[in-house]
């Protein structure tokens, strides 16, 4: 067979551009997009009930991504504003603060929010939440696909501190 000199170029072309396309490509299984797609787990979730007339209660659960990712927000149709607030010693004095930047998750760890460390908060709750109902809640990550979560609503095991106020 012969190839005049312009079929032969075509061809040249055509494998040429074959290998640069595949050259950039993301190789399957650890791609950019593969980590943003990545899902994060969460577990346990639970929210405090709210006496008559308190309009904020806070949230707790265990939350695993299986990348290095962050917590930005926190939704819900319940309240007006989700934060996601940690709770430290300053001054002797038990302060809790957002965590404006969110709340970073290492790789393949379980970060656990709890009473007296870092959870969420909800505020201007409409209604009171009772023992029994539950609270969806929308979690919203810096890289991974949000999270739809049913949160129950109850008091927490832990008896480290007393935030019945969240």
């Amino acid at each position: 067979m012969t190839l005049n000199v312009s079929t032969a170029a075509r061809l040249s072309l055509l494998i040429t551009t074959c290998f640069a396309v595949a050259a950039c490509s993301e190789p399957s299984g650890g791609s950019a997009a593969s980590d943003a797609a990545a899902t994060v787990a969460v577990t346990d979730a639970l929210c405090r009930p709210t006496p008559n007339g308190r309009q904020v209660t806070g949230c707790y659960m265990t939350v695993t991504s299986p990348v290095a990712d962050t917590l930005v927000s926190v939704a819900s149709p319940v309240a007006a504003l989700g934060q996601i607030h940690e709770t430290r010693m300053e001054s002797n004095m038990m302060m809790m603060r957002e965590l404006e930047a969110g709340l970073p998750l290492p790789a393949g760890e379980t970060v656990e929010l709890k009473p007296g460390g870092t959870h969420i908060m909800l505020m201007g709750v409409a209604e009171p939440l009772r023992a029994g109902q539950s609270v969806p809640l929308t979690l919203t990550f810096a890289t991974a696909a949000a999270v739809e979560v049913v949160a129950s609503v109850g008091q927490p095991t832990v008896a480290d501190e007393d935030h019945s106020g969240h």
